[in-house]
């Protein structure tokens, strides 16, 4: 149906475009209706069959080449190696499905924030039927505890509140009214007469009108988003292809002109072809996307132990090469628990320590302890806080969890004031014996109080009395301090006033605290009955951020990462909170949701980049946040736990939930879900990212070196006229098990310790970048030429042994490889850079390649399959030291270039 303003109109107004009135509908009305606009249901949207998925797992480029190695190797005859390079294929095929399957759950999830049953109107009597069944114009009727089955424009309202922290981003739950809303472009979070599908109603009783359902609500606008967010190809994805392509294209060029020399020089055609075939099969690492998914399983394994769960493999290098972090407020940077922080009784401001709904704290006066039950107003100031309360503070031990936590039952705001109380051992226990609840005034929007009647062991009777601090400011006559209640001068008024603006400026939420003693029950008849108050004090409350935030936010700046809040929370609470915890710097800038709305795309994307705090936002923003941060070049993840925040999450490069408090939407949307939901997890989930792609790159620079120096061994020895100086099945051995076991043990390096000192990687750069390409050419060269020098040598000294020389050049091969991979353990550095028994397991790969490679030579039933001899001591001399040249003298030239540096600038001091 057309867009509404249903905020701004009045409650006669609204009925009477919905064709409706307070008696409801009649069946045969709500039948048409449905009819028109269908079930209050959210659609899934087109489904992808499991076979169609599972399929789409083999259009990858990179698997085509190594379906194209399959064939090749077929040819060759070598069926061994056509089977496991098929295992591979189907294993990654298997992996990425699995992975897909649970991605798509998202719209499944939002499905079940739908409300089960309602309770409306039909043929004027009240009746409770499926909540699909709702129309617009259905008359619905809410109280505490119930979930908001569509959304609704609410007619009455009786201490009625909602929370919508999961569609709106608001930390507390929201006072509802019936009164039209002027501002006809309201955010969600301002439109206090609307209840929207999903949110649940915590007080009160309220009846509204229905005036949108399914996917015509804001929840259902939500679910649309998600279904239309495009989900994007990760950093590592983009440069595997890549990767592929450039292997493909060298691979032609090289055996096209191996082949063809070799032709030329007199050699067979069909000879040249097996070579040209092997060559090809060289130049194309087999076994690159089996270690790839091997290094992010381990990596994953790790980001477990560190609390970070992972849905998709390649999410975690995408996180290693974030340059911004999308962080929602609440319960993200947030513990998402009203604390209270500061209390102010008789003149004077009281830090009140701990964190969250832990009662675990205490009460300071001048950054000293002292003791709040020693302070008579103090004390009052408490037992009030608890009496004039109806939540409850327990410790409650979660299903399925070992460890207890204290949980709130009620409102935030009250078991704020509960956790308060309980620091200094006031509880609704202690107090039950010494002043009895006789009666309750509940919370009123247009009053913006609660006072509760309670009688005391000497039988007097008290009005105690809980409200916002202007409003009950003006009802009170007398003011406590220290143990006397003495009258409110103006002065004294002003010193309240004064107080409750200087804690707001704090980004508290203050609640005022009065009472006053009751001599005649009458008095509670009256109209107005919160009068002549006696003012006690204020609670200054906030949800305060985690402790290791602070932190977390720090190792961000320093590796060169920028958080930016989005939240739907006021914007003086979200800029106070950023700068606290050192997200907004002193020249940033904050933006509202109103202020974004006015920004076309274009002008977002050129200010996006100085916006560090936007607050009062909607799901909508979000996204175009997010896609404003990509235009400008930036890898984003986004963090959230609410429902509101599922499009961005998925639409961002990486998406990331709270597993704790997150709902299920935004976990299925997400590509990592954080176990703790704590911020700092997220700095440990980039350093394993970081850490994974620069093993990545290694195992990557080891592979193709050794695959650039075999091409080259065949490439020069043809351009020569020499003989084969590698046979096909050798090539192939050392593709599959030489290369194969150091790679892997490379994708399990620990991180170099500079690695959160270094900013992002650029996303438009290559894999070979930062100097990739040109090492692995300039290490294979050098393999590839001890490698020929030692056949040629070889060779040229014994010319009927040409089986010796082929081992030798087998030897020294694999040897040069091997010493080669503890040269690529360090990015920037060498071989003597770093630990060599930092990684044992490197050791024992290195160790059982070369057990391998001497079983392929002296054990006599693997001779005449790999076309081997025996080789003796003087040999193995010759191999070693040619194998060890491209590595040492390597690491020689660049101790020397680090010495000649460091002389010129003593020199020059």
């Amino acid at each position: 149906m057309q867009k509404t303003n249903w905020h701004s109109l009045g409650t006669a107004e609204c009925l009477q475009l919905l064709d409706t009135s307070v008696n409801g509908l009649t069946t045969e009305e709500a039948e048409q209706r449905r009819l028109r606009y269908g079930e209050n249901r959210l659609s899934e949207g087109e489904k992808v069959s499991l076979l169609t998925l599972f399929l789409n797992q083999f259009r990858d480029f990179m698997v085509l080449v190594l379906m194209a190695a399959t064939l090749i190797s077929g040819l060759l005859g070598e069926y061994t190696d056509a089977i496991t390079i098929i295992a591979i294929i189907i294993v990654n095929g298997i992996l990425g499905f699995f992975q897909e399957v649970r991605a798509e759950k998202s719209l499944a999830s939002l499905k079940q924030l739908a409300a089960p049953s309602a309770h409306t109107v039909r043929d004027g009597k009240k009746v409770t039927l499926p909540a699909v069944e709702l129309v617009p114009g259905d008359i619905v009727f809410l109280e505490g505890g119930d979930r908001v089955p569509a959304d609704v424009r609410l007619l009455r309202c009786q201490s009625f509140e909602v929370e919508e922290s999961s569609l709106t981003g608001e930390s507390v739950p929201t006072v509802k009214t019936i009164d039209p809303i002027d501002d006809p472009l309201a955010g969600l979070g301002d439109r206090r007469n609307m209840s929207y599908m999903g949110t649940m109603a915590t007080r009160g009783k309220a009846v509204g009108v229905v005036t949108a359902t399914g996917m015509d609500t804001e929840m259902g606008m939500i679910a649309d988003l998600i279904h239309s967010a495009e989900d994007t190809e990760t950093p590592l994805q983009r440069r595997l292809e890549q990767l592929g392509k450039v292997l493909v294209y060298v691979a032609l060029l090289i055996t096209a002109v191996v082949v063809i020399t070799g032709i030329l020089h007199g050699n067979g055609i069909y000879e040249m072809f097996l070579a040209g075939v092997s060559l090809a099969v060289a130049a194309i690492p087999e076994g690159l996307p089996a270690i790839v998914t091997i290094a992010l399983a381990l990596g994953v394994q790790r980001m477990i132990k560190r609390k970070a769960i992972v849905r998709k493999l390649p999410s975690v290098e995408t996180l290693g090469c974030a340059s911004v972090i999308c962080s929602d407020k609440t319960g993200t940077l947030t513990q998402n628990m009203m604390t209270v922080q500061q209390v102010w009784v008789s003149g004077q401001f009281y830090d009140v320590t701990g964190n969250g709904w832990d009662p675990t704290g205490g009460f300071q006066l001048s950054g000293k302890k002292t003791d709040p039950l020693k302070r008579l107003d103090l004390r009052r100031f408490l037992e009030i806080a608890v009496l004039c309360n109806n939540a409850e503070l327990s410790l409650e031990k979660p299903s399925g969890k070992q460890d207890s936590r204290w949980q709130v039952a009620g409102d935030p705001t009250e078991g704020a004031l509960l956790v308060m109380a309980a620091k200094a051992n006031i509880s609704p226990g202690t107090l039950a014996e010494t002043e009895v609840r006789i009666d309750e005034l509940p919370f009123d929007s247009n009053r913006k109080m609660m006072s509760i009647l309670t009688q005391n062991r000497t039988g007097e009777y008290h009005l105690l009395v809980k409200g916002a601090p202007d409003v009950l400011l003006d009802r009170c006559s007398h003011i406590l301090v220290d143990s006397k209640v003495i009258p409110l001068t103006s002065s004294l008024k002003k010193a309240v006033t004064q107080a409750n603006l200087t804690m707001a400026a704090g980004a508290l939420r203050n609640l005022g605290i009065a009472f006053r003693q009751v001599n005649d029950l009458t008095e509670m008849q009256l109209p107005d009955p919160e009068r002549r108050l006696v003012f006690v004090g204020l609670a200054g409350m906030i949800d305060p951020p985690r402790p290791e935030v602070y932190e977390a936010i720090a190792t961000c700046k320093r590796a060169g990462i920028r958080t930016v809040m989005i939240t739907g929370d006021h914007q003086v609470t979200a800029e106070a909170i950023a700068r606290q915890i050192g997200i907004l710097p002193p020249n940033g800038l904050v933006v509202n949701g109103a202020q974004l709305e006015a920004m076309t795309d274009r002008e977002l994307s050129e200010r996006v980049q100085d916006i560090y705090v936007y607050a009062r936002v909607s799901p909508e923003h979000k996204l175009r946040i997010v896609k404003a941060l990509q235009k400008n070049g930036h890898v984003v993840a986004m963090t959230g736990d609410g429902v509101n925040d599922a499009p961005a999450i998925k639409a961002a490069d990486i998406g990331i939930s709270m597993g704790r408090t997150g709902t299920d939407v935004a976990k299925e949307a997400s590509a990592l879900i954080l176990s703790d939901d704590n911020f700092a997890t997220i700095v440990a989930a980039i350093e394993e990212g970081r850490s994974i792609y620069d093993n990545i790159r290694k195992f990557i620079r080891y592979l193709l070196a050794s695959n650039v120096g075999e091409i080259l061994v065949m490439f020069f020895a043809m351009l020569a006229g020499l003989p084969l100086p590698l046979l096909p099945i050798q090539i192939l051995w050392v593709n599959l098990v030489t290369d194969g076991l150091p790679a892997i043990a490379l994708g399990i390096d620990p991180a170099e310790k500079n690695i959160m000192d270094k900013r992002p990687r650029n996303i438009k750069e290559s894999i070979f970048a930062s100097g990739l390409g040109w090492k692995i050419l300039t290490r294979g060269t050098l393999i590839g030429i001890v490698t020929l020098a030692v056949f040629w040598f070889t060779y040229a000294s014994q010319p009927d042994q040409l089986v010796r020389a082929q081992t030798m050049a087998f030897a020294t091969l694999v040897m040069a490889q091997l010493i080669q991979v503890f040269d690529c353990r360090s990015v920037e550095g060498g071989i003597f850079s770093r630990n060599i028994m930092e990684n044992p397991w490197l050791i024992g790969a290195v160790g059982l390649s070369t057990m391998l490679l001497l079983a392929v030579i002296y054990i006599e039933p693997l001779q005449p399959i790999f076309k081997t001899v025996p080789l003796h001591v003087i040999d193995w001399i010759i191999v070693l030291v040619a194998a060890g040249i491209p590595t040492f003298s390597l690491a020689a030239r660049r101790t020397a270039n680090r010495l000649t540096k460091r002389s010129r600038v003593s020199f020059n001091r």
